[in-house]
């Protein structure tokens, strides 16, 4: 965890990275309850292989979505980068009535922190004033 004086940001719990690597686990455990179910069905009554197409088209649906969210958190990412500097000298103020001029501007990936010149800390969001 990362603080400027009363701010924190913190990794989010459910990351692309972290759901990647769950999902990953998920998948080799769906994949070998897969095969023992076809290994151990009845010869005479045997499972329906458009259910098996259907479950692992579900997998790699939700497989491509994590892909595509950790697409646009970097996108996302890359274009907070862009505008920072443009915060850079002006003045905040949040909705605590905290007020000071921006001298640096932290990047996480749960948010953006103003670290003031006055020392205190101000999460970039919601009842943010900029002038």
């Amino acid at each position: 965890m990362t603080s400027v004086q009363g701010v924190s940001a913190t990794e989010g719990a459910a990351s692309p990275a972290t759901a990647q690597k769950q999902l990953t686990v998920d998948y080799d455990t769906f994949l070998h309850l897969m095969m023992a179910q076809m290994q151990n069905q009845d010869p005479t009554n045997p499972m329906d292989a458009s259910e098996q197409l259907a479950q692992l088209a579900s997998f790699s649906q939700v497989e491509q979505s994590i892909q595509t969210n950790a697409k646009l958190e970097t996108l996302l990412t890359n274009l907070s980068f862009g505008q920072v500097d443009d915060l850079i000298g002006r003045t905040v103020t949040d909705a605590n009535g905290t007020t000071g001029v921006v001298e640096k501007v932290e990047v996480y990936s749960d948010g953006t922190v103003l670290a003031l010149d006055n020392g205190k800390g101000v999460l970039l969001g919601p009842g943010v004033t900029i002038s």
